[in-house]
């Protein structure tokens, strides 16, 4: 397992033990993403604890699924945020990595329309790193106070 693999497990396990009380805060410091699963299960978390979501720092590839799992009203966002979206792809046994279309597609409908949209005009989902940051995010999810 590399490490950038391990530090993203340590940080989940972190963070799922914060959220065990209700209305816990997640705060997103730096997820550069990883499997889809670990991201469905935090994040569902989450929605059930009635916590409420800050992204702080760069939030990219699978955790932008925190936005088509908590409800838009219960995250917001720093200056520091960054979302990063791209198209879904998996990884065969021998390591090589091929497009999942079908589940980029939904994956794209799950978002808030106001993302899907961003998304949309900019081209859609592909092997390409799309950055939303700065004012575009702050007109889609409010600041954190």
């Amino acid at each position: 397992m590399r490490t950038g693999a391990i530090s993203t497990i340590l940080g989940l396990a972190a963070l799922f033990a914060d959220i065990s009380f209700a209305h816990a805060e997640v705060r997103i410091l730096a997820s550069p993403g990883g499997q889809v699963g670990p991201f469905i299960e935090l994040f569902d978390k989450v929605r059930e604890s009635g916590g409420r979501v800050v992204i702080d720092g760069p939030c990219l590839s699978a955790c932008t699924l925190v936005l088509s799992m908590v409800p838009g009203d219960r995250i917001c966002v720093t200056r520091r945020a960054v979302l990063g979206f791209h198209a879904a792809r998996s990884i065969d046994r021998r390591g090589r990595t091929y497009a999942e279309p079908e589940a980029s597609e939904a994956v794209l409908e799950a978002y808030p329309a106001p993302v899907r949209g961003w998304i949309v005009r900019r081209g859609g989902l592909t092997s390409r790193l799309l950055l939303l940051r700065g004012r575009e995010l702050d007109a889609i999810y409010p600041r954190c106070r």
